[in-house]
């Protein structure tokens, strides 16, 4: 995770003016359809559900704090663009620089809003517990969408309602605990494509639509903070397909196998959006064709894995970008080989669980070292029940997987720790309905499950929080300080046993230092930014979960 840019290398003054009009309009045309602009009463009750429903204490109280902490500008700046978006999510309002209708907005000392106290029961959250997101201007009901996760923010966007390809999509806050509607100018339906976040932007590409030609080599960069969308060259573009992989090195988009007119596919591109331009991935050495495989980014490498293969080739392989070159994968103890299975990567091993093997559901997985070539099978004691198309995510210790499909869509999931080598059960209170193909994205302390196919051609739009603050042997926090207008964070923790401990900022390690429970981080900058911090007995992957720690100025 990258700093945040300042805010005007995201947005122009022009952009940020359009922004404004448009909540303006919208908020214009609730008065106009309900007879009745948005009331004050509305907007103190939309304050007070952020404040007691935010699961972002921190970040919730750095947007109160960037907004000088006054009740009135909480209310204009915050309140009243997320209830005009809500309000007006079915009248289809067409954007215009002419004619902007502003509403009468009541002077400050007419208006008496009071500031709620934040609810942060926990931190924000109580460890194994669900809590549902918003049902208020949620996305229409999907499965065979992408989500990513911002920072601050999951994106959800394309998938099929089970009647049509969909090329809309929404922006999920959980300090908010709120929706908002993404742009869907000059992006093209699809579904069962992929997605990855740069650190400004989320790039789609491939995948299939409803109408000739089915499947896609088209894409789009979609910017949050303008709500625009820019197209892909499709220059030198990998050919068209779907149920291909693609994954974020850290400067460009690697997009990888998949299915196409023509069958499987052992072909793929390394895609740079500072360039806009395509690099064909070397087919020298490459793993066998194949679709519904799984990628992983080691930092320096791309590790493909299983899926349905093109006769007997290799199951796996590692791909080099920098040289252009793939390595084989040793194949011994490795699970068997299977379609609609998940994989993280710890920081030092690739984790590969559940999936379809033949027909059969399976609960076994293994854990690949790059660095020896060898792999690990992870213990089936409570695994969770055989499953595919699930989901999974990486906490920094633990390896969460929910949902899929077993016999039915499944609502269950299980807590892997590699270090044990043991798996604890998710709670099933007030989970989200089972569901295959569901999206999951980690937030620093909350897996975010949303959407997925229920029954043939149905899809849901509903999701859950599920907390997982307690994850992991080592106990970690961060305090924030300006030191001489140096942003720094004063780190602490518990639970370390080794001599050293390596300290990772935004995924690189920046320290190896003395386990002796505290350290502070200089970071350099000044101004506006953003710190995802973890810390892991030296050279390896006990750890703890990642802490994040925003700058707001």
């Amino acid at each position: 995770m990258n700093p945040k840019p300042s805010l005007d290398a995201v947005i122009s003054q022009a952009q940020l003016e359009r922004k404004v009009e448009d909540y303006l309009r919208e908020s214009q045309a609730v008065a106009d359809s309900h007879q009745q602009g948005i009331t004050a009463e509305q907007l103190q009750g939309e304050i007070d559900r952020m404040a007691q429903h935010t699961q972002q204490p921190e970040m919730l109280a750095e947007l109160f704090e960037a907004l000088n902490n006054d009740p009135f500008l909480i209310a204009e700046c915050l309140a009243r663009p997320l209830l005009s978006e809500r309000m007006t999510a079915d009248l289809h309002l067409t954007r215009s620089k002419t004619a902007v209708a502003r509403p009468k907005v009541t002077p400050a000392a007419e208006i008496k809003y009071t500031l709620p106290t934040i609810w942060d029961g926990a931190s924000g959250c109580i460890d194994d517990t669900w809590a549902a997101t918003s049902t208020m201007n949620v996305p229409l009901a999907r499965y065979g969408h992408t989500a990513v996760w911002t920072g601050s923010e999951m994106i959800v966007w394309g998938g099929s309602d089970g009647k049509m390809v969909l090329n809309t999509g929404a922006r999920y806050s959980p300090s908010t605990d709120s929706w908002t509607t993404t742009s869907t100018s000059t992006a093209q339906a699809r579904y069962f494509h992929t997605a990855v976040w740069t650190g400004t932007e989320m790039i789609v590409w491939g995948g299939e639509t409803d109408t000739d030609p089915f499947y896609l080599n088209t894409g789009g960069r979609y910017n949050p903070g303008t709500d625009d969308w820019t197209a892909l060259s499709t220059t030198n573009a990998p050919s068209a397909r779907y149920d291909h992989t693609a994954l974020w090195t850290g400067s460009e988009m690697i997009a990888w196998g998949g299915f196409s007119p023509y069958g499987l596919l052992n072909t793929g591109g390394r895609y740079n959006p500072e360039t806009d331009s395509w690099t064909a991935t070397s087919t020298t050495n490459a793993p066998s064709k194949r679709e519904h495989h799984t990628v992983v980014w080691t930092g320096s490498e791309m590790i493909v894995w299983g899926g349905i293969l093109s006769g007997k080739g290799s199951t796996a392989g590692r791909y080099n970008p920098s040289a252009d070159t793939w390595t084989s994968v040793n194949t011994t103890d490795a699970p068997s080989n299977r379609e609609g299975h998940t994989a993280v990567w710890t920081g030092t091993e690739m984790i590969v669980w559940g999936g379809d093997a033949n027909g059969f559901y399976q609960s076994s997985g293994g854990k690949y070292d790059p660095v020896t070539d060898s792999w690990t099978a992870t213990s089936k004691t409570n695994a969770p029940e055989a499953r595919s198309y699930h989901t999974a995510v990486w906490t920094g210790s633990e390896m969460i997987v929910w949902g899929g499909n077993g016999a039915v869509p499944l609502n269950t999931g299980g807590r892997y720790n590699p270090t044990t080598d043991s798996w604890t059960a998710t709670s099933t209170t007030n989970a989200p309905p089972g569901a295959t193909y569901p999206t999951g994205v980690w937030t620093g302390e909350q897996m975010i499950v949303w959407g997925g196919e229920v029954g043939y051609n149905t899809g849901l739009d509903t999701g859950g929080r599920y907390c997982a603050s307690n994850a992991g042997p080592i106990t970690l926090r961060a305090q924030k300080e300006k030191v001489q207008g140096t942003n720094t964070v004063r780190l602490s923790w518990s639970g370390a046993t080794s001599e050293n401990i390596d300290l990772y900022r935004n995924g690189v390690v920046v320290a190896t230092t003395a386990n002796d429970g505290s350290y502070d981080d200089f970071t350099g900058d000044t101004g506006r930014a953003e710190y995802s911090y973890m810390v892991c007995e030296a050279a390896t992957s006990t750890c703890s979960m990642d802490v994040v720690v925003r700058f707001s100025r």
